[in-house]
């Protein structure tokens, strides 16, 4: 398979599997509003059970992989930068662009994605 076509396919799995953390996320950030907590503290704890299912399913599916310290500690790593830029733009689009916080974090959602899967396919799992 070229690198080209292997990429795709890996991007292709990652967006099923970002789609599947999402879930957790959206959900989990609905939730945690519904609770009566804030924006933000909504915001991060859905990224970080989000986080979790990402990886979990990220090793096996998309890169093939197997579950390792160092591979955990690599992603959450990356996973920090990814839930700055997704916390932030959250906040950002929620309190000056488009009011909604869930469309605002649907966007940073999708934002992250694009950033996250970057840093996986080129450090966390090259």
């Amino acid at each position: 398979m070229t690198k080209w076509r292997e990429t795709v396919v890996q991007a292709s799995r990652y967006l099923v599997t970002g789609g599947i953390a999402a879930i957790f996320d959206i959900g989990g950030f609905a939730l945690g509003l519904r609770a009566g907590l804030s924006v933000v503290i909504a915001a991060m704890i859905s990224f970080l059970v989000a986080a979790l299912v990402n990886y979990l399913l990220s090793s096996r599916y998309v890169f093939k992989q197997d579950r390792t310290r160092r591979g955990y500690l690599l992603f959450l790593a990356a996973a920090s930068l990814g839930f700055l830029l997704n916390v932030s733009l959250t906040v950002f689009f929620s309190s000056y662009l488009l009011g909604s916080p869930i469309l605002a974090k649907t966007a940073a959602i999708a934002i992250a994605f694009v950033f996250n899967f970057t840093l996986n396919k080129t450090i966390v799992f090259r």
